[in-house]
This record gives C-alpha cells, sequence and structure tokens, in this order.
C-alpha cells in the first residue's frame, strides 16, 4: 500500500444471505488515479451489508442483516486497515439494513427492515456499543401489497439532536428526537409523507436545505422544502431512469457543491445525473454501470464507486468536471456479492 493510498472498505452478503463473500474486504484507492486494488478480507462476519464509521474513532460498525436475530458489529481501524473486533451486540430486530452513528459519537443508530424498528446503543470512550438503550417500533402500511405489509425501516440519518428515519412500508420518513443522555427516542410525527406507494429508501440534503427521498417502489426522486412553519412541503418529482421495465433506486449522493444529485437505479443498471438548481432536479443523463442491481455508491472526490450486487463487481466512474456526469474508466473489479461501501482516510489525512 502506498503512503497516500486511501481505504475503502466494502461490504456485503455472505452465504446466509445467498451471497458469496466472506465478510467485510478491504480496497486501496490510488487518490491520484482513483484505481482501486483489493487487499482482500480483514474481518469475517454475516453479512455485512452496510458500513458506517465513527466521527473521531478509529471504529467501523456493520449490520449482520440477519433473520430473525440481526446484529451489529464493530470494529478497530489500524493505519493499515487491518480490523479488530471490539463488541457486537444484537438489534432487536430482523435484517438490519443501515446505520449510523450520530454527529457527536455518542450513540450508534440501527434500522431493523424486517421488523421496522429502530435500536440505539450507547457507544462509550472507545467506541463499542453497550446493550441498546431504546428500540423505536413504527407502526403503518402501504399499499403495495408484498412489500408494505407493515413498517420497514430503511435508513437512520441524525441530524444535530433529531433522526429521520426512512420507511418503505408506511411511505413516511418519520421525525425523531434522540435524549443524548438517556438514549431513547421519541416519535414526533412524519416529516415527509409520501405518495401512497413510493417506499422511501434513503434520503439526502443539499446544501441549499432541500430533502431528497428516494422512491424505491416508484422509481423517482422527490425533493422537499422547509415550509415557515418548519415542515416540509413537497416540492417536485422526477422519475430517476428513462428506461421501461421494472426499476428499483437504492442510493443517492448529492455533490458536495450542490449542482449535481446522483441515484442508482436497480433494473436500469444506470446512475442517474439529476441536475439541482435550488428548485428542480431535472435528470440530464443516464450511465451504465456495467454491472447488475447497483446497491451502494460512493463519491471520492471526482470518482463514484457502484457496488453491483448480483453481478459481483465494483465499477469506478470519472465524473465529467463541467457536465457532472460519471463516465466509466476501466473495467469493473470483481467482487463477491458487494453491497455497500466506506471510505476511510488513512489515520493522520482528512
Amino acid at each position: 500500500m502506498g503512503a497516500k493510498d486511501e481505504l475503502v472498505f466494502v461490504g456485503g452478503y455472505t452465504a446466509d444471505k445467498g451471497g458469496d463473500g466472506e465478510g467485510i474486504v478491504l480496497l486501496t484507492r490510488d487518490p491520484s488515479t482513483g484505481v482501486l486494488s483489493r487487499r482482500g478480507v480483514v474481518a469475517r462476519t454475516p453479512s455485512p451489508s452496510f458500513l458506517a464509521r465513527h466521527p473521531s474513532l478509529p471504529v467501523l460498525y456493520a449490520v449482520n442483516e440477519l433473520d430473525p436475530d440481526g446484529a451489529v458489529s464493530a470494529f478497530t481501524v489500524a493505519a493499515d486497515g487491518s480490523l479488530t473486533p471490539l463488541a457486537g451486540r444484537p438489534t432487536g430486530g430482523s435484517d438490519p439494513a443501515h446505520l449510523a452513528v450520530t454527529p457527536d459519537g455518542r450513540h450508534l443508530l440501527v434500522a431493523n427492515y424486517g421488523t421496522g424498528s429502530v435500536a440505539v446503543f450507547p457507544l462509550d470512550d472507545e467506541g463499542a456499543p453497550g446493550e441498546h438503550s431504546d428500540l423505536l417500533d413504527l407502526k403503518g402500511s402501504g399499499p403495495v401489497a408484498d412489500r408494505q405489509a407493515g413498517p420497514h425501516a430503511h435508513m437512520v440519518f441524525p441530524v444535530r439532536d433529531e433522526v429521520l428515519i426512512a420507511d418503505l412500508g408506511s411511505d413516511k420518513v418519520w421525525r425523531a428526537r434522540l435524549d443524548p443522555v438517556l438514549g431513547r427516542l421519541t416519535l414526533l410525527g412524519a416529516a415527509v409523507a409520501a405518495e401512497p406507494g413510493t417506499g422511501p429508501r434513503h434520503v439526502r440534503f443539499s446544501p441549499d436545505g432541500a430533502l431528497f427521498v428516494v422512491g424505491e417502489l416508484s422509481g423517482d426522486l422527490t425533493w422537499w422544502r422547509p415550509s415557515a412553519d418548519g415542515s416540509l412541503a413537497p416540492a417536485g418529482r422526477a422519475a430517476t431512469t428513462a428506461a421501461t421495465g421494472e426499476n428499483y433506486p437504492s442510493e443517492i449522493v448529492v455533490r458536495p457543491d450542490g449542482r449535481f444529485v446522483y441515484v442508482a437505479n436497480r433494473g436500469a443498471n444506470t446512475i442517474a445525473t439529476f441536475t439541482w438548481d435550488g428548485e428542480t432536479a431535472a435528470l440530464v443523463a443516464e450511465t451504465p454501470t456495467e454491472g447488475d442491481w447497483p446497491r451502494h455508491m460512493i463519491l471520492t472526490g471526482d470518482h463514484l464507486y457502484v457496488t453491483n450486487q448480483r453481478s459481483q463487481s465494483v465499477t469506478t466512474l470519472r465524473i465529467d468536471a463541467e457536465t457532472g456526469v460519471p463516465v466509466p474508466q476501466g473495467a469493473p473489479m470483481a467482487e463477491p456479492t458487494p453491497t455497500s461501501l466506506l471510505r476511510w482516510s488513512v489515520i493522520g489525512r482528512s
């Protein structure tokens, strides 16, 4: 590994979920070229389908997407990317699909997709999760019978002392307040009440304060603006692909300058590029991922990296500085059943 190489971790599905992965994989990234190199498996843990990091400690967290008893695993990260198990906890629900650490580094939040709940774990001074301090059960359903019979928490998104929860099952993005001392969530109501059958999956804010919501079931991107009373009001909607046939958008990325929004399309197998002018998101291009079922992606510098779950690869795309449109760079890299990526700077570098 070069002195300036960056670390990228890959999570994925292992045999318990029908995948071919073995756990968490380490890649290195050359920041000058964007090229990824595979270093190998650094932690053998069941179906670490989503990864997150502590904001100030060298600790990596992974959900173990298991049914009926999901779990979360924590690892300390060495400068060379090697992982040492720190702690593991049951999540109190099934198939946890997402997790995030609060900005103050005191709590870990986990979305249990299968059972529609959010678990809260206090973190000690080393970043190790204790027993969960709360388990918030969501309620609600939607019109898509085979996907929305009940709540399905798909993402937890901490914002200051509140948490947004994307609930695919109820067509809501819930707001909850987190007590920083007790580690308990109070449900405040819906920040977003999407059209029936939307299936909110992931959300992101633009730098100018708009909230983008990816509808997995409706196949669209919606955006919401703060109203005078502080609530979010619908401001626009656009399909994420021009292709026909079934399509299930997955991840969303907003470029730091706010000019472009990217959405991964499972089915169309493209990355949609939207321009954003502060009022309207316009679909201007679709770039093939050169793989099947783009589950997740991350933006690092002028490169976008995409996990193709079904074709078992990671695609590197270079973003054109002027148009904002990503273009494939080289051939996809083989990686068994990848579902998430996490960039990790070498210790001592930003």
